[in-house]
């Protein structure tokens, strides 16, 4: 039980060291960054309205919550089952659930953080569809 609530104030405390580092434009790691989210509450959204992706984004969130990412290959070798998209998008379609679900985002290395915006959320079959009329690449529905 001590080492659990050790490891709990040791989270909390590179937390605030963390976040008093990202308000005067310092990082922690050598290049690593951690990820900002942009438009988390579409994927609570989607989670509300597909009750069965519950679990799987849940597991998807808590790997995005401690990613610390370099590079956009960065983001294949945590999530080994994520595409990133060509054509100069700066896009990566992440395969969530067991491959169910698809997830476009947008990603911006920016000086001390990642910027992930989410573009897209639907099933595997819906994604295809996007894909066979090649708007994976524009789409921006949130």
């Amino acid at each position: 039980m001590p080492q659990i609530l050790a490891g709990v104030i040791l989270n909390k405390l590179f937390a605030k060291i963390f976040t008093f580092c990202e308000d005067f434009g310092l990082t922690l790691q050598s290049g690593k960054m951690k990820i900002r989210l942009i438009k988390r509450k579409t994927i609570d959204k989607y989670i509300i309205d597909n009750a069965r992706s519950r679990s799987s984004f849940r597991e998807w969130l808590s790997n995005l919550d401690d990613a610390c990412w370099e590079t956009p290959d960065d983001i294949v070798s945590l999530f080994n089952h994520a595409d990133l998209l060509g054509n100069g998008s700066n896009r990566v379609v992440f395969k969530v659930g067991g491959n169910n679900y698809r997830m476009i985002c947008k990603y911006w290395f920016g000086t001390t953080k990642v910027h992930l915006y989410v573009k897209w959320i639907g099933s595997h079959a819906e994604y295809d569809k996007l894909c066979d009329s090649g708007k994976q690449y524009s789409i921006n529905n949130y």
